[in-house]
């Protein structure tokens, strides 16, 4: 099924290479103004007890650093906590109450340079040079499949040249005081991939898969039902794909065409289950679900993903590195890769032998998937045989306590003011 919008079609060429040129020349812009305001700032105090925040180029109260924020209030209050914030984005913080920063503002540029510590789940604009006496902790988003930064062969993301994006990934990533690992065999991959010394990587386990420990009880998966509006007595299925680098309206906005036959799976499903669509973060579609309404949700905006692995019965993905968290609470997976040919072989190729190794069947249509589902009920929803075996390999640091390894590591107060004396 695809969803057609307004915007259906690819930017020629000569449009991304004039969106290419524009953004190039607004960050020229925006580097020197930084810059000119960053060498002011440098001349002001340091707030040594200020922590910034950033979740998906400010796009999301989520992640990783949403756990270490909650951790840190919980249990530092000494620490002066702000969060940096697409205006775009800003109603939920609003809502929480939680103080931020709006990115890239006069009053972002005049104090993010002054902080002690700066954490963030992606990679920050390559123009703004970070402070010796700012400790910049990188939480990463996800254990990887698919090949990243130095590893890739091909960037077929739209306006850029493959050397020149792997020449910035790693120049990002050399600011990098901290990377955190969910698991050995991310840090293999991080430190080549984003030429990360080893000794920079903090093995801990994901911040972000606490909650799925700390709030796997009934009570929990309750109330976010309740709050969301989960038809009582419906097992829920959660279908998050990742984007596809080749598929897209403009740099940054990403298309998806829903490849699921909704209509065939509310039939054949609807008395029994609901799905809950979540689509990544870079991708545009702002889909039409009214005629799925009591079946289908679009729960892309939604704050926090774990919430939604909490309360889901079964994930369906595809190539995104959520089956790797979704794997912490043993519950059934399958994978919905009706383009993998492409996705392998031209797009980004992968780590491991997907097909043989994932924990659970690979579907390429609509009724095969059904099929796959009613074969996961038939067994009760117990995870596939292989889950034990990928559970060992990829989850096994998890324990609802990587917050605090962390905290622990980058916040114990002598190396904070060690790093600050420089």
């Amino acid at each position: 099924m695809q969803m057609e919008t307004a915007a259906d079609k690819k930017p020629t060429n000569n449009k991304l290479s004039l969106a290419a040129s524009l953004k190039r020349k607004a960050g020229s812009l925006a580097s020197r103004v930084f810059k000119m305001i960053f060498k002011f700032s440098g001349k002001l105090p340091v707030k040594k007890d200020v922590v910034i925040f950033e979740s998906f180029l400010g796009k999301q109260y989520s992640c990783n650093p949403r756990a270490i924020y909650e951790y840190l209030k919980e249990n530092h209050p000494e620490y002066n906590m702000i969060w940096s914030v697409d205006k775009r984005y800003s109603k939920e913080f609003d809502e929480r109450g939680i103080p931020y920063y709006r990115r890239l503002s006069l009053k972002w540029m005049l104090n993010v340079p002054r902080a002690a510590v700066w954490v963030s789940n992606s990679r920050m604009p390559l123009w703004i040079p970070k402070p010796e006496h700012t400790v910049y902790l990188q939480t990463w988003h996800g254990t990887p499949l698919k090949k990243l930064a130095a590893d890739m062969k091909e960037v077929h993301m739209p306006g850029t040249e493959t050397d020149k994006y792997k020449k910035n990934f790693i120049a990002e990533a050399s600011k990098w005081d901290n990377l955190i690992s969910p698991n050995p065999y991310s840090t293999e991959i991080f430190s080549r991939a984003f030429q990360v010394p080893q000794e920079k990587i903090i093995e801990s386990g994901y911040p972000r898969n606490d909650i799925l420990y700390k709030g796997n009880t009934p009570e929990k998966i309750q109330e976010i039902k309740n709050r969301i509006g989960i038809p009582a007595g419906k097992k829920v299925i959660l279908y998050a794909p990742t984007w596809r680098d080749d598929q897209f309206y403009s740099i940054g906005r990403y298309k998806f065409d829903l490849q699921l036959d909704l209509n065939q799976m509310k039939q054949e499903l609807g008395d029994e289950y609901v799905v809950l669509l979540r689509l990544h973060y870079l991708i545009a579609e702002d889909l039409d679900l009214s005629p799925y309404e009591g079946f289908a949700y679009n729960l892309s905006k939604h704050g926090d993903i774990n919430e939604l692995y909490l309360i889901s019965d079964l994930l369906v993905t595809d190539y995104s590195s959520v089956f790797f968290d979704f794997a912490n609470l043993n519950r059934p997976m399958l994978f919905y890769v009706y383009d993998i040919d492409s996705y392998r072989d031209k797009l980004r190729g992968f780590y491991f032998d997907f097909e043989s190794q994932s924990p659970g069947p690979l579907v390429k249509t609509t009724g095969e998937l059904i099929q796959a589902i009613r074969g996961v009920e038939a067994r009760g929803f117990e995870p596939d045989p292989f889950m034990e075996e990928f559970y060992n390999r990829f989850c096994s640091l998890e324990d609802g306590n990587a917050s605090q390894r962390v905290v622990e590591k980058v916040f114990a107060p002598s190396k904070r003011e060690s790093r600050m004396r420089g």
